[in-house]
């Protein structure tokens, strides 16, 4: 008899002057690929228990707060201009750190990355970054890391980094076939009508 595996939870971090694609984009390729709910169970999660506002002024109602986030086991942290207020932000750096000892895969969108590189989880890695924030993560990656600068996603294992805004979503359909294999990838990106390759 086949095993019935609970669905993967999909968290992602919100915060004020998120990208919005950086999150929308992930978002919408994991509940997409999901099998109407039954591989992923994606939700977004924030620092405090009130609306986040994106850039464009767009207001997000966090499904979660940090305190009472259930264990994700796919945890994404997008960019945007907040990013460089929560790369200073002790609270959200030492939860990524604490939280992503037990997820299964860590994934950074655009400048996301300078967020994981403040929780100092990048060491010995190979990097990317929205292109025109190459400079920024210089500034805080380890001396162990290689910065790729050419690169849509980057995959070290547990923890995949993506180029800039739109690179989230192909990050998350390389990821939807890593995990369940690229068909299932590529009818992700065919239900999206989103001109993937691999």
């Amino acid at each position: 008899m086949e095993e019935i595996r609970q669905p993967r939870n999909v968290a992602i971090l919100i915060f004020d002057n998120v990208e919005v694609l950086d999150l929308t984009g992930p978002f919408e390729v994991f509940i997409t690929g999901s099998n109407r709910g039954k591989d992923f169970n994606v939700y977004t999660v924030a620092e405090h228990d009130r609306p986040i506002i994106a850039l464009g002024n767009l207001s997000i109602n966090p499904t979660y707060t940090i305190g009472n986030c259930p264990q994700p086991d796919l945890l994404i942290i997008p960019g945007g201009w907040g990013s460089r207020n929560e790369m200073e932000n002790k609270i959200i750096t030492n939860w990524i750190r604490e939280i992503s000892k037990d997820v299964e895969l860590l994934l950074s969108v655009c400048t996301g990355a300078l967020i994981l590189a403040k929780a100092n989880l990048l060491d010995g890695l190979k990097l990317t970054t929205n292109r025109l924030a190459m400079n920024e993560l210089k500034a805080v990656a380890p001396e162990s890391a290689e910065i790729i600068e050419d690169a849509r996603y980057i995959d070290n294992g547990k923890i995949i980094l993506s180029a800039g805004v739109s690179a989230g979503i192909d990050m998350s359909l390389y990821v939807v076939s890593k995990l369940f294999g690229e068909e299932r990838a590529k009818h992700t990106a065919q239900l999206m009508e989103y001109d993937w390759e691999v």
